[in-house]
């Protein structure tokens, strides 16, 4: 094997026997960027800069900050041109790609009982079943990763390209009990890589997803001290600590030795986490562990208020996302008008975990006399939950929650029900055919202006 550079594949020199990361594919170029202006296209592949195949998405970046650029770019016939240009180095070529990693995903080798992806049921589309253990996607859009599967070549990467933060799932830190979780004798190695995080500067953001029996109680309560012991000092290496708990669905294998959270579980773990909590923002000036709202609406008690969600590190992980989203409605819903010039009825559809918590914002918008707003929180049949956040349920549980109801003028669906950039539910059920089944149109609502802007008429027509 080549003496790989910081950033890239060289490709004078290599071996030719190494696999060499794809091409990357352009779907977008940004009008007036420099890319644009080479004329360089949708479908044009490049292939390398200044004689480096980036192998992701960091690498491009890295690679294109030079002032001094030549790119090797094909075109969708195979005719492939060389272009040589000076910019400035924070001047960005404006170009999209089709992926992020241009040299293949990096999958998790654990094993954990309590993963996601294998509780769900076969016959799906393919990257419903892709384990995501990726570094790279963890730097750049924050999902989590074990850190189990990195070579020597990936560490001195992640020191050398300053990759961080990057999003770890810890789960617990004692050795045996982190390994047996995981089913990988190198998930003991835990301390010893925050240790390595510490050493040189680098930080990283932990979620420990609790299973009730195997780490909850004295093994929850170690892991958030664990962690707390990186966290202090100018540079921390532990930003935060997200505790979420254990999503179980009736797909996952008899006997697998797991327990799903119940409401008294949810009530001993706020017991539990609430005063550590109190310790470390007198230690650190940071509440630094929090307990993602999933654990409050279980548990049947208030969400905690804004302000003690401090900046929301960990919102991505259903931290404070709840709470922000209440917060939202109460602004959009406070000035409303008395009446509505014409009578209006539409249905809103979420999670039945969260219907709850939303349902005075829906009390204000029914007090608009002319305007009914129908709340249906449904559960999941489909995976096998009665509580559920809005973003599981299905294109099947929504036709068995809604079958035979009257859904009004519109229906409003949030659009995180539906896969990224695509019109497909979870289940792999298409929009369009589940719109087909519904009494009432489907308008697609992304936040809470355009959901309060949707119940009062104020949008155009639905699609």
């Amino acid at each position: 094997m080549w003496n790989e550079p910081s950033a890239g594949v060289l490709l004078a020199d290599r071996d030719p026997e190494a696999r060499l990361p794809q091409p990357a594919l352009v779907t977008s170029v940004e009008p007036g960027s420099i890319g644009d202006e080479l004329g360089i296209q949708p479908g044009d592949r490049l292939l390398s800069i200044n004689g480096i195949r980036p192998r992701d998405l960091i690498d491009f970046q890295v690679l294109s900050g030079e002032e001094e650029l030549s790119l090797e770019i094909q075109d969708p016939d195979g005719t492939v041109h060389q272009v040589e240009l000076e910019k400035d180095a924070d001047d960005g070529l404006g170009l999209g790609f089709s992926e992020a990693l241009f040299d293949g995903l990096r999958q998790c080798n654990n094993h954990c009982p309590f993963c996601f992806i294998d509780q769900q049921p076969p016959g799906h589309r393919r990257s419903l079943y892709l384990k995501d253990d990726d570094y790279r996607l963890s730097f750049l859009y924050g999902s989590y990763l074990t850190l189990t599967n990195l070579t020597a070549a990936d560490w001195q990467r992640i020191e050398e390209q300053r990759l961080s933060p990057l999003f770890v799932s810890v789960h617990a830190t004692d050795p045996e009990l982190r390994s047996r979780l995981l089913v990988n004798p190198r998930a003991g190695l835990i301390l010893e890589q925050l240790a390595w995080f510490r050493q040189r500067r680098l930080q990283i953001h932990a979620q420990v997803v609790v299973c009730p029996g195997l780490n909850d109680g004295p093994a929850l309560e170690r892991t958030l001290e664990d962690l707390a012991g990186f966290a202090g000092g100018d540079w921390p290496a532990v930003l935060s600590a997200a505790v979420v708990p254990v999503g179980l669905t009736r797909y996952r294998p008899e006997g697998d030795g797991l327990a799903p959270v119940d409401p008294a579980c949810a009530r001993r773990v706020i017991a539990q986490v609430e005063p550590l909590q109190a310790r470390f923002q007198v230690q650190f000036g940071s509440r630094f562990a929090w307990l993602s709202d999933e654990w409050y609406l279980m548990a049947g008690l208030p969400l905690p208020p804004r302000q003690t969600y401090e900046d929301l590190p960990q919102e991505g992980n259903g931290v404070g996302s709840i709470r922000s989203f209440l917060e939202a409605m109460d602004a959009a819903t406070a000035s409303l008008p008395a009446a509505l010039e014409q009578p209006r009825r539409v249905s809103w559809v979420v999670g039945q975990l969260v219907a709850g918590a939303l349902q005075p914002a829906v009390d204000r918008l029914n007090a608009v006399q002319g305007l009914e707003v129908l709340l249906h929180g449904l559960p999941s049949p489909y995976w096998g939950q009665e509580q559920v956040v809005t973003g599981l349920l299905t294109g099947a549980d929504l036709l068995a929650g809604l079958a035979g109801r009257d859904l009004g003028a519109e229906l409003l669906l949030p659009a995180v029900m539906l896969r990224q950039g695509e019109p497909v539910f979870l289940d792999d059920q298409r929009l369009e055919a589940v719109a087909a089944q519904l009494p009432a149109p489907i308008r697609l609502v992304q936040g809470a202006d355009d959901i309060v802007a949707a119940c009062l008429g104020c949008l155009d027509s639905a699609p």
